[in-house]
């Protein structure tokens, strides 16, 4: 183990746990740290067969810390291989059997304040055990479509607005040759022609727009 006065002085070299960072792992009241080594392998392994964050509420602390916050005299916070772990995006039964896999071997439960400590001191178990909820969490879904543009409203919208901005362009390119270039006056009804083609191919991009967004919502895909 390791000891620093402050988690700055930490180097970074000797930091090699990812989804953590020394200011989580330190005392809340001093910035003091202990770092051990053991205790931190099991908490980056526990993160990684959980898949998602998670939130630290407390993991070591200096001597006069833990008496200030009225923990046991021999905590295992004091030995830097205690962690108390937020539920509020966990199950509280799956973390638990989690962190058993993990190597932890003490477990206290606290479901008024929602977190669950765990330690690599002997193996026991204390607290009130959390209520049942009505739902394990779920894991997250990826989007219908992960890539936009394979989105037919998308197509539908863009084809919309690059008309629409051809529509306008062929009306001030008409207005701009009708009053500055007589010489060319015959070519003016042709343009005319032109915005007007714009215009459908605008029509059409909104109506394949509509129509997509209809689709999905009737696919439940939005």
């Amino acid at each position: 183990m390791s000891f620093y006065q402050h988690w700055r002085n930490l180097p970074a070299k000797a930091w090699r746990w990812p989804n953590f960072s020394p200011a989580e792992i330190a005392c809340r009241g001093t910035g003091k740290i202990t770092i051990n080594e053991d205790a931190l392998d099991r908490l980056q392994e526990l993160r990684v067969m959980l898949g998602k964050p998670m939130i630290v509420n407390s993991a070591y602390r200096s001597p006069e810390h833990n008496k200030a916050v009225g923990g046991a005299k021999a905590s295992q916070h004091l030995n830097g291989c205690a962690f108390d772990i937020s539920m509020a995006n966990h199950d509280p039964a799956s973390f638990i059997a989690m962190a058993r896999k993990a190597g932890f071997k003490g477990i206290g439960t606290y479901p008024r304040s929602n977190f669950v400590h765990i330690d690599t001191g002997p193996a026991r178990v204390w607290g009130d055990p959390f209520p049942a909820r009505a739902s394990s969490f779920a894991p997250d879904q990826p989007p219908a479509r992960e890539h936009l543009a394979e989105s037919r409203s998308l197509k539908g919208g863009g084809a919309a607005g690059i008309a629409t901005v051809g529509a306008a362009g062929v009306e001030v390119a008409q207005n701009v040759l009708a009053e500055t270039q007589s010489a060319i006056l015959p070519l003016v009804p042709y343009l005319d022609t032109l915005r007007w083609v714009f215009i459908a191919v605008a029509l059409t991009g909104i109506a394949v727009a509509i129509h997509a967004r209809i689709d999905d919502w009737k696919s439940g895909q939005r």
